[in-house]
């Protein structure tokens, strides 16, 4: 089969992989289309020492899939089914990140195994069924979603609240998608002028360059200050901590994002005298039900950050040199026949 896989730091090419071995509560499935995500996947591709990636491997974590066999003790799914987060387990000397660039992949039957005794480990919950209304390359965006709406739920946001989102990536549309969901009083984004239209989209209300040299000064002739949460979606020191000085006294700020994960430090001479620092993490699986209801409301909606053309898996490695150039928000990889 097919994959895209990582040879090495910075070399990605699309070759043939072994195929994935099934165990007795795997599914395989058919993985038929992947989205790109320019943190996590950049980020592997460069050789990030955080991820301490070992070569070769195969790329994505967004992926859907449909189910075309089941092991002897599966009970969950069915052949058929639609399901997301579908991966490759590393197999003859190959490696898995998570393995969603590739022709086919496995899901565990997770409550058949609870109901076994075995143990689960990490990701309980990530490997769902879907309803057969939801379209296939908009289920691509459910990981983003489920992630972003699982950590921002966990923040302790609440209606009318003033937040601040650093980044206009499709972990900040993501994070300013649920705060206006939410009912947030305000919602305002640094980022990329060139996603502006974006953000509107999604609910921001005002949106600042990130550019801009006088940053915080332009935002508090603005009105732009005092807010109650800021979300840093980009996970760099030296802009979050301009942006720290806007949070209100007693404010709250997270950090998502990943790009200097393990390294970011908080000025705290450039924050209110008081300031809560949260980190609660996220489970994908306790927001899915959520996710599903507010795509079926029209409240997430796959176009608003999803490239238009969906690309073939031969064209990855272009598809990405456009995600990494910002040209592209996400794009969506066909890799099946559906």
């Amino acid at each position: 089969m097919k994959a895209a896989v990582i040879e090495a730091k910075g070399r990605l090419r699309v070759r043939e992989a072994p195929e994935p071995v099934m165990g007795e509560f795997d599914c395989l499935c058919e993985i038929l289309f992947c989205a790109t995500c320019a943190g996590t996947d950049l980020h592997l591709i460069d050789g990030h020492p955080f991820f301490a990636v070992r070569y070769p491997t195969i790329l994505g974590h967004e992926s859907i899939g449909r189910v075309v066999k089941i092991g002897s003790k599966v009970e969950s799914f069915k052949p058929g089914d639609l399901v997301t987060r579908v991966y490759y387990v590393g197999n003859k000397g190959l490696q898995s990140h998570w393995g969603g660039f590739a022709e086919r992949g496995l899901i565990p039957d997770h409550p058949a195994m609870k109901k076994a005794g075995l143990a689960i480990g990490y990701g309980e919950g990530r490997h769902r069924a879907l309803p057969s209304d939801i379209d296939p390359v908009a289920g691509t965006m459910i990981t983003t979603w489920r992630e972003t709406l699982s950590f921002f739920s966990r923040l302790g946001f609440k209606a009318g609240s003033r937040v601040l989102i650093l980044g206009s990536g499709a972990n900040g549309l993501a994070f300013a998608n649920h705060a206006a969901n939410g009912g947030a009083a305000w919602i305002v984004m640094i980022g990329n002028p060139a996603r502006q239209a974006a953000a509107q989209r999604v609910g921001v209300t005002a949106f600042l360059d990130y550019r801009s040299e006088n940053l915080v000064e332009t935002a508090r002739k603005g009105g732009l200050d005092g807010f109650d949460l800021l979300i840093d979606a980009v996970g760099r020191s030296e802009p979050l901590n301009r942006a720290i000085g806007l949070l209100k006294n007693g404010g709250v700020v997270t950090i998502y994002g990943v790009d200097e994960v393990g390294g970011v430090t908080i000025d705290p001479s450039r924050a209110p005298a008081t300031f809560t620092r949260a980190d609660y993490g996220y489970d994908e699986g306790e927001a899915h039900d959520r996710v599903i209801a507010r795509m079926r409301e029209g409240k997430l909606r796959p176009a608003d950050y999803l490239d238009e053309q969906i690309f073939n898996l031969d064209g990855i490695v272009e598809v990405f040199e456009r995600v990494r150039q910002r040209k592209i928000i996400k794009a969506v990889i066909r890799i099946g026949k559906e």
